[in-house]
């Protein structure tokens, strides 16, 4: 099944005192959505990103908000993200092992329903485990910081991914990839199966992020 590859910049690389431009910008120029990546200083070492800002952002454009929750704890928090504006809320296999009942609960909240995995983690650990999934987040840098160098063994992951969705009755299921994403490898993601592509510094830095979003879409 052949499909348009989405763009997701992340925020996490745009310029936070230029912010209410920089999505103005990212926006007009093609984006389809916008990730927005949480972190907590625990489940990774870094911390970025809340509650309050989200607000902000909600107000300030009219993409879908990606919501990337790399917390301990993130079902304490999904009611909130889910009223400050988030469209879909994703958590981590690696803290719910057995995610069926937050992936319930985000759905239950009218959110796209997401559940990531990092490099570590074994893609056979999904089994059984995608009825309620609805974006499949495949991380291709360990999560906690930007700018990191993309994995080459996650094509492969990407491919086993995109086969296990298929065999558990999820094909429609976005296929999500986030890290070192650029216009060296996009071609090879989405021939391995990745049908949204989160690009940070690949977008944000870039002198025409509408050509860049372009060359990551194939274009």
């Amino acid at each position: 099944m052949s499909r348009r590859v989405k763009i997701a910049p992340s925020l996490l690389a745009a310029d936070p005192l230029r912010l209410g431009d920089e999505i103005a910008g990212i926006e007009a120029a093609g984006a389809d959505l916008l990730h927005f990546d949480v972190m907590d200083g625990h489940f990774v070492p870094n911390i970025s990103l809340g509650i309050g800002l989200l607000e902000n952002v909600r107000r300030a454009t009219r993409l879908p908000l990606d919501v990337h929750l790399m917390l301990d704890n993130p079902e304490r928090h999904l009611a909130a993200f889910a009223a400050a504006g988030a469209d879909g809320i994703t958590v981590h296999l690696e803290v719910h092992p057995e995610p069926e009942a937050i992936l319930e609960r985000i759905g239950e909240l009218g959110k796209t329903r997401g559940l990531a995995v990092n490099p570590d983690m074994p893609i056979e650990r999904l089994a059984g485990r995608l009825a309620r999934v609805d974006r499949l987040l495949v991380m291709s840098v360990f999560p906690g910081f930007g700018g990191q160098s993309f994995i080459p063994e996650s094509l492969d992951r990407l491919a086993r991914a995109r086969r296990l969705l298929a065999a558990e009755g999820r094909p429609e299921a976005e296929l999500q990839v986030d890290g070192g994403v650029g216009p060296g490898n996009c071609a090879a993601l989405a021939a391995a199966g990745a049908d949204c592509l989160v690009a940070g510094t690949a977008v944000f830095r870039a002198p025409d992020p509408a050509a860049a979003i372009a060359a990551l879409r194939g274009g």
